[in-house]
């Protein structure tokens, strides 16, 4: 019984490997470039049982099992660079370098737990807040402490979770809400001063999730990563990106974003840092990120405590180092890659 279950564990896990690698947009199998982790852990397992409980009999038992350890080295290999065993793509940074500390929190607009998100924007004290899926109560639970710490501020609420809010220490130039998308999905773009008289590009999105019975496609979501893949890719500034994607680091999509966008992961290297499912540990993966060009350095990177949201707040603080750029400048978009990009661009504009 338990070597029929190995076994069609074992089909699963092709099934879903091989659907990875196919090009559809479709949710349905999008969906399954999440759980690497987990589908790794348990290939792990049916490895490990194959081997202590069943003797090989047959050219079909060897088979099976190199089917299973090709499956695991394809989910690990999905998930090493995330690790503390892989180099880092952001370097350290410098001990006497000021830092700059960024707090992204997709609250959860139903989440009636104010006071916990505000208990982490305290005890954190971050310079520039994300806060996504906020509705107006949301921002006006939030006021006594935004008004307090944060002089600047882009905030547009919405009712149907799509809400989102910037606040800065440092003043903020051209910021503007942006639909790249939707008249419905918004994204902040802004200049940000930093005190050294530097100035920055920020990108803050929240691309569409799969909704059932509703978004069947990931098409909307992987074509507003494009897009700010290529303005990060043309911005002549430093450049931040940050924001709920509704996708996992170790996705073709995110991959591809990073690639064409010139922009580097704080994930790489230091650990997974799983921001979603709060509210279920066997469900969570990496969907909150964020990506900066090579002028900076990682300080810190955690999640916080749990607000009540289905997402950990996700802490970052950064220096900026642009004497060291040279250091940790990515590769160059390929051909290849510049197409794709703009090929998955224009699905949404047709």
């Amino acid at each position: 019984m338990l070597k029929k279950i190995l076994i069609s564990f074992g089909i699963i896990a092709i099934l879903l490997t091989i659907l990875t690698q196919l090009s559809f947009n479709y949710w349905l199998i999008r969906v399954f470039d999440f759980p690497h982790i987990q589908l790794t852990f348990l290939t792990a397992i049916a490895i490990a049982t194959y081997f202590i409980k069943f003797d090989f009999k047959s050219k079909s038992d060897y088979a099976f099992l190199t089917v299973l350890v090709l499956c695991f080295v394809y989910q690990f290999s999905h998930i090493y660079p995330y690790t503390k065993f892989a180099k880092y793509d952001i370097k350290n940074a410098t001990p006497t370098k000021d830092t700059i500390a960024i707090l992204g929190a997709n609250v959860k607009q139903k989440n009636k737990k104010y006071q916990k998100l505000i208990k982490q924007i305290k005890k954190h004290n971050p310079d520039i807040l994300l806060v996504t899926e906020t509705n107006a109560q949301w921002l006006k639970e939030l006021q006594s402490i935004t008004s307090e710490k944060y002089q600047y501020k882009k905030e547009y609420p919405l009712e149907n979770t799509y809400g989102i809010a910037l606040y800065s220490k440092f003043p903020l130039q051209e910021t503007s809400v942006e639909f790249l998308v939707s008249d419905t999905i918004p994204s902040i773009h802004t200049k940000v001063n930093l005190p050294n008289n530097t100035q920055i590009q920020l990108y803050a999105i929240h691309p569409t999730p799969p909704i059932l019975g509703q978004n069947k496609s990931s098409a909307a979501r992987d074509s507003e990563m494009m897009m700010i893949a290529k303005k990060s890719m043309d911005a002549k500034l430093p450049v931040i990106v940050l924001g709920d994607f509704n996708d996992v680091a170790w996705s073709e999509t995110t991959k591809l974003f990073e690639n064409v966008s010139g922009l580097l992961d704080v994930r790489k290297g230091r650990g997974i840092y799983n921001t979603y499912n709060a509210e279920n540990i066997l469900t969570r993966w990496p969907l909150d990120h964020l990506f900066a060009s090579e002028e900076f350095r990682v300080k810190t990177i955690k999640t916080t405590d749990k607000i009540g949201s289905d997402h950990f707040p996700f802490y970052v603080s950064l220096s900026f180092e642009p004497e060291k750029a040279s250091e940790q400048k990515p590769e160059k978009p390929s051909e290849s890659e510049l197409k794709r990009m703009q090929d998955q661009i224009d699905k949404v504009n047709k």
